[in-house]
């Protein structure tokens, strides 16, 4: 299928044919008919990508500050990269997408193949849509009207928010596409309106909306215009609908106001706030937020958990269905706002010219006979023959700044990468010739080339998707955890003695070259050892994935199993019990500050503190050995002191080649066969000391392996 994208980096805007997205569960796939192009949005968008690289940090000052706060931790190099890494992942455009369902996720009851409906989806052939962001289209309502509906819902939620009553005076700052839908919905509530635009084909349209419409570079005062129209009161709102980095417009709203106005804003302007201009008459002032309550929650957007109508009563779905609605009834008139309509393969023609004063809405036409394929060829290279033949499950961010990086050192052969939505596999199959970029990973499995699948998605998906390889006869390396529910490792188990297959997981810490060092100094003999290990891991919002215990696992069994392998590694042991505390007086399952006590089979003892509360400028990581009257201290990864070693005193490491060692390692072992890189019982140790750290917080007592 064919999909616009831009290019952040080189800032090309670009039609892409990438897979078709597999339809998720809670979801629909659908074939797109229409889409509308929101000319502001997507035009900041473009231009941004088009920008230097100055420019474009000029634009982002917060991220700048967050660039230089990495490269005083992780160092200039690493910081650069994840930078470029970032901006070489393209951006898809568009969200006002309508089409028909060609396909239902397991858990939707509301949607039937064949409805037409409304939602947030890019400009792309196929679209696969979570429910909640998704709404049926009235029998009367043409797929060109459909298209405005989240726009519509952009303008209705702000109304939500000024709450206006009937014959109000509120005023719109900016008649572009929102605005004049805005200004539209608020004559619709039996307000008076007026709205401020410079464009004089914006101010002329409004006017024929019966919109009381000034273009102020006519020579028009707007503050003393609207003190003249309201008697001196002032208006009782303003929805402030434009794009503009000016303080003016803020500073102007609040003029216009009378004594306790509101001012909503919807657009982007610069909010260099006077207290003066909202102090002595209390104005309120709220930023809106997208198409209404719902919107960034992934548990109703992704997870479909709605929210009860008599406690939220507009949802941004319901939002939608209400602008479907108001088009319906005619209440809303959006076929007069129409001002191209253009076949997606032209789209150039609407993005080669986005300042187009004569633009105000675009409609994109797409072909009817889109192909449904999940698999896209890119080159026609033969396999036949070769070993250690690689299948890539996942396409995201550490997929990018390392898997893929480290294996094209290597030259290792990859046959596919699959990625759920098509866009982020595809960019990287063209980046590091990889020969298919997929949607379906079962293609994958069913290709009797494939030796090693990669499986780097989601924590929750690990253990199923292994199983599915194993059982596929395929040799896995899966990023860790192996599992987030010990069921899933008892099944991972079970069918690997039956298997003629290796696993490895992504345990990485024990291949980094100041490991390797530590434990060759250590020698191989069994002495006991203690070992102190410290990972600063930093905080990371509440919200992010990792931390939901369905989704991610927690920080505990999705991180701190890094450093649970590396104390197995260097103690050449197994854990034989477990003990972990937790910071607080009621610590939970999920938490990511505590301290985990191994107990190993040759009485080695270890201590992982993980912890997310400690300062950025502190070392991430430190390892600290106590052997036979020796003491080795490991900083960063970058610095190793040893204490008591005869003929050596300090190492260090100017790049962390973990990752290459192990991958090289790991595609040699597909090519020549061999051991496991990390042996199978050693993993599975690891994984259950990771499911006791977890019980014994419960239990307050070691766990016994």
């Amino acid at each position: 299928m064919k999909q616009i994208i831009q290019d952040l980096k080189k800032g090309d805007t670009i039609l892409e044919e990438v897979p078709v997205p597999k339809v998720k569960a809670g979801s629909v796939l659908i074939k797109t008919t229409r889409s509308l192009v929101s000319l502001g949005t997507e035009r900041m968008l473009v231009d941004f990508g088009k920008a230097n690289f100055l420019d474009k940090a000029r634009q982002q000052p917060d991220k700048v500050k967050m660039v230089l706060n990495k490269v005083k931790t992780d160092g200039l190099k690493p910081t650069m990269d994840a930078v470029f890494n970032k901006l070489g992942q393209p951006l898809p455009l568009g969200y006002c997408n309508v089409g028909e369902v060609v396909a239902v996720g397991k858990g939707v009851t509301e949607f039937q193949i064949g409805d037409r409906v409304a939602s947030n989806g890019n400009h792309a052939e196929y679209v696969c849509i979570p429910k909640n962001l998704v709404a049926k289209i009235p029998d009367n309502v043409t797929d060109e009207e459909a298209a405005f509906t989240v726009i519509g819902a952009i303008g209705l939620q702000g109304i939500r928010l000024l709450n206006p009553t009937f014959g109000e005076t509120i005023v719109v700052v900016g008649l572009g596409l929102i605005g004049l839908v805005t200004a539209e919905l608020l004559l619709a509530n039996g307000c008076n309106v007026i709205g401020f635009d410079y464009d004089a084909k914006k101010v002329a349209l409004a006017k024929e909306k019966g919109i009381v419409a000034i273009n102020p570079g006519e020579g028009t005062d707007q503050v003393k215009f609207l003190e003249n129209y309201t008697h001196g009161v002032g208006v009782d709102g303003v929805i402030i609908t434009a794009s503009n980095k000016s303080n003016e417009i803020i500073s102007q709203s609040a003029q216009m106001c009378r004594k306790r106005g509101r001012i909503i804003l919807v657009g982007v302007i610069g909010l260099d706030i006077s207290r003066a201009d909202f102090y002595e008459k209390e104005i309120s002032f709220q930023v809106s937020c997208s198409y209404g309550p719902g919107r960034y929650d992934d548990n109703y957007e992704q997870k479909g958990q709605d929210y009860p109508i008599g406690h939220v009563r507009w949802t941004e779905k319901r939002n939608f269905e209400a602008i479907l609605n108001a088009i319906s009834k005619n209440v809303l008139k959006v076929q007069p706002l129409i001002t191209e309509r253009i076949s997606l393969n032209d789209y150039q023609s609407i993005y080669g010219n986005m300042n187009n004063p004569n633009s105000i809405a675009c409609i994109l036409i797409y072909d009817n006979n889109a192909e449904q394929k999940s698999v896209v060829a890119l080159d026609q290279r033969s396999f036949k023959a070769q070993k250690g033949i690689i299948g890539i499950v996942g396409a995201g961010n550490f997929t990018s700044s390392t898997i893929l990086p480290n294996l094209k050192k290597i030259q290792a052969n990859i046959k596919y990468i699959a990625s759920s939505g098509g866009l982020t596999g595809t960019i990287m199959a063209k980046k590091y010739a990889i020969s298919n970029s997929t949607t379906d990973y079962s293609e994958i499995l069913k290709d009797e080339e494939v030796d090693l699948v990669l499986i780097t998605t989601r924590h929750n998906m690990h253990a199923p998707m292994v199983l599915e390889a194993i059982n596929a006869g395929k040799s896995v390396f899966v990023e860790k955890p192996l599992a987030i529910k010990q069921s899933e490792m008892e099944d991972i188990i079970t069918a690997y003695k039956d298997a003629e297959v290796n696993v490895s997981v992504g345990f990485n810490r024990r291949f980094a070259p100041l490991a390797i060092k530590m434990k060759k100094l250590l020698g191989s003999d069994d002495s006991p050892i203690n070992v102190v290990a410290t990972m600063n891991a930093g905080t990371i919002p509440a919200d992010v994935w990792v931390h939901d215990m369905e989704i991610g696992g927690g920080r505990i069994l999705g991180e701190a199993c890094h450093y649970i392998d590396l104390c197995s590694y260097l103690t050449g042991s197994k854990v034989v019990a477990v003990c972990m505390n937790a910071m607080g007086t009621n610590p939970e399952e999920n938490t990511d500050n505590a301290s985990i006590l191994l107990q190993y089979e040759n009485g080695s003892n270890a201590v992982i503190n993980y912890f997310s509360n400690g300062s950025k400028a502190y070392s991430k990581e430190r390892v600290e050995v106590f052997s036979q009257e020796r003491t080795l201290v490991m900083d960063n990864w970058r610095k190793l002191k040893a204490y008591g070693f005869k003929g050596f005193s300090k190492s260090s490491s100017k790049q962390d080649k973990g990752h290459f060692n192990q991958f090289q390692q790991l595609v040699e072992q597909q090519i020549n066969g061999g051991q496991p890189i990390i042996p199978f019982d050693s993993i599975i140790n690891t994984t259950k000391a990771s499911f006791a750290a977890l019980q014994s917080l419960k239990a307050g007592d070691w766990i016994k392996l």
